[in-house]
């Protein structure tokens, strides 16, 4: 019996295991893991702001280097680090500023692919604090764990930080939103550090544009501890980078699945139907040791709910730098046009554009043999 062949003809060897199907995790995230994990993911592990490549047509985002750079400087660690070990209670006496007397927050403003998350990891990355004195999540992983552990305890563990970065600040739910910018003000009172990226609603504050009176109103009492930063430019992810490869056949990303070890192979319209009975906060545990995602069937999504949910799982995979292949419609036209001019375009964007980086990082393995 010869050996299948890859869509170019060469024969490929098929992995002694069939893929992992996507559809059959629904992991439990326990709170523990939730705070270990509050920290740069793997795309972002190795980031720094010298590494992070400015465009000379574009200013601001020097400027937002440099204001950083100055920021991660204040942070000298205070007491906490000093002492080597965490500050565990949130105390009544008033704290020092963590900044040494200048703004104890930062908001980078930006249009998608700008590098907004490279620049908060950096910041991260060059705070002068031990790492458990840092902590970096999305919004959505924030919100889980003041749910995981409840609001005094989520206070309890993360005024102990000396910095606290949030990516994708969220104005989408009024609630979560409150329930943050009340805990900030806890952390803020407590010394602790803030920085954030903005991924706001642009119907309700501007294409592009950030609407900082509107934002720091939400975040209660804070308004005078926060400086905006507006990066701008073009999505650093396409920028002189050739064209997105075609949809391949059903075919040719099954033969890769199975070829490929760790990789994952799921029907598109299944894997919508599964998010929806696990809660995003979860996406991340559930690609856990998938090392590449094959999906059949590629289709418009049919409502927001569910276009909502894929832009969480994208965001997992982009920062896991797990690669996709896929079958049926390019990853552009997944979002209808009415999404695409509604309230939510800016994360619709987002995720073509990391997905679109995702169908470039995985088309070796439909055009190598082996599918490495």
């Amino acid at each position: 019996m010869s050996a299948p062949t890859t869509a170019s003809g060469s024969a490929g060897p098929i992995a002694a295991e069939a893929p992992a199907a996507l559809t059959d995790r629904a992991p439990q995230v326990p709170a523990e893991r939730l705070v270990a994990e509050m920290v740069p993911p793997p795309r972002f592990a190795t980031v720094s702001f010298d590494n992070y490549i400015t465009d000379p047509g574009q200013p601001s985002q020097a400027e937002a280097v440099e204001a950083l750079r100055a920021f991660a400087a204040r942070l000298d660690g205070g007491a906490g680090a000093k002492g080597g070990r965490r500050r565990h209670w949130f105390r009544r006496e008033a704290k020092p500023a963590a900044t040494g007397g200048g703004p104890r927050g930062m908001y980078l403003d930006g249009g998608y692919g700008v590098g907004k998350t490279h620049l908060l990891a950096s910041l991260w990355h060059a705070t002068p604090a031990a790492p458990e004195l840092k902590a970096f999540g999305t919004f959505v992983e924030l919100t889980n764990l003041v749910g995981a552990l409840g609001f005094q305890q989520t206070v309890r563990t993360l005024s102990g930080h000396r910095l606290l970065c949030i990516d994708e600040f969220e104005l989408d739910d009024p609630g979560d939103t409150v329930l943050v910018s009340t805990l900030l003000g806890k952390l803020v009172e407590a010394g602790v550090a803030l920085a954030a990226t903005s991924n706001t609603l642009p119907g309700k504050l501007g294409e592009g544009r950030f609407a900082a009176a509107d934002f720091l109103r939400e975040i209660q009492g804070l308004s005078a501890h926060f400086r905006t930063l507006r990066i701008d430019g073009e999505d650093y992810r396409h920028r002189g980078l050739p064209a997105a490869p075609a949809p391949y056949s059903d075919d040719t990303v099954t033969r890769a699945a199975h070829r490929t070890p760790g990789a994952s192979l799921d029907a598109f319209p299944a894997l919508l139907e599964h998010l929806s009975r696990v809660h995003p906060s979860r996406y991340g545990a559930m690609c856990d040791g998938i090392q590449a995602v094959c999906l059949t069937g590629v289709g418009p999504v049919p409502d927001q709910s569910t276009a909502l949910r894929l832009v969480v799982l994208a965001d997992r995979l982009y920062d896991r730098e797990v690669p996709v292949l896929a079958s049926g419609v390019p990853f552009d036209r997944l979002f209808s046009e009415e999404m695409l001019s509604g309230g939510y375009r800016k994360k619709y964007f987002r995720a073509i554009s990391r997905l679109t980086a995702l169908a470039r990082d995985a088309k070796r393995l439909a055009d190598t043999p082996g599918g490495r």
